[in-house]
C-alpha cells in the first residue's frame, strides 16, 4: 500500500484550521510534510481561489493526497465551496481529493464530488495521515516473527548436521 508522503492543503494560511491539519498529522507521523496553497476561504472571489488551489496541486507531482479545508460557518461563509467553479476543480482533480469543509452536520457540494469527504479539518488529517506508531509496531512483529522463523531453520539445519556427523562417527567406528 503507497503511503501518504505530502499532504496539499487548500485552506485559510491563518485560523484553527491549518494549526489542527497540522497538530493531527504530526502527532499522528512526523514524517509526513504539509503543502499549503493559501486561499480566502469565504467572501468574493474565495471560490476562484479554491478552484486554484485545487488545480495547482493537481499538476503539482509532489503531493500524493489534497486536503480541502474549512472551519464552520453560516450557508453564506460556505457558498465558495457549492460554487461550479469548485466543484468543477474537484470532479477533475487528477489526485484524490478529500472534503473537510465546515463541522459534520455541514454539507457542501464539494463533500458530493471529491474523494472522501471528512466530518471535520482534523477529521480529514487522520483519515489522510497514516499512524507511524502502528506501523513501527507491525514492522516490529514481522522482524520479531522472521527472526524467531530463522532461528528455528538454523536450529533445525545444525540438528541435521549433527545427525550427520553423528552417522558418519558410527560409520567410522564399525569399520
Amino acid at each position: 500500500t503507497a503511503r501518504v508522503r505530502r499532504i496539499g492543503v487548500v485552506s485559510s494560511p491563518t485560523g484553527a484550521v491549518i494549526r489542527d491539519i497540522i497538530d493531527v498529522t504530526s502527532r499522528r507521523n512526523d514524517t509526513i510534510d504539509i503543502v499549503l496553497f493559501p486561499v480566502k476561504v469565504q467572501g468574493v472571489g474565495a471560490e476562484n481561489e479554491i478552484a486554484r488551489g485545487i488545480d495547482f496541486f493537481s499538476n503539482y507531482e509532489d503531493v500524493d493526497v489534497v486536503i480541502v479545508a474549512r472551519g464552520g460557518g453560516s450557508m453564506e461563509d460556505l457558498e465558495p465551496f457549492n460554487s461550479e467553479i469548485v466543484a468543477n476543480a474537484t470532479y477533475n482533480c487528477k489526485k484524490p481529493i478529500v472534503s473537510a469543509v465546515g463541522h459534520e452536520t455541514d454539507f457542501t457540494i464539494i463533500d458530493f464530488v471529491s474523494d472522501l469527504r471528512a466530518p471535520t479539518p482534523s477529521a480529514g488529517a487522520e483519515l489522510v495521515a497514516w499512524r507511524k506508531d502502528l506501523e513501527i509496531e507491525n514492522i516490529n512483529k514481522y522482524v520479531f516473527n522472521l527472526e524467531r522463523t530463522l532461528r528455528n531453520k538454523f536450529d533445525l539445519k545444525i540438528r541435521d548436521i549433527d545427525i550427520y556427523y553423528e552417522k558418519l562417527d558410527n560409520m567410522s567406528t564399525t569399520r
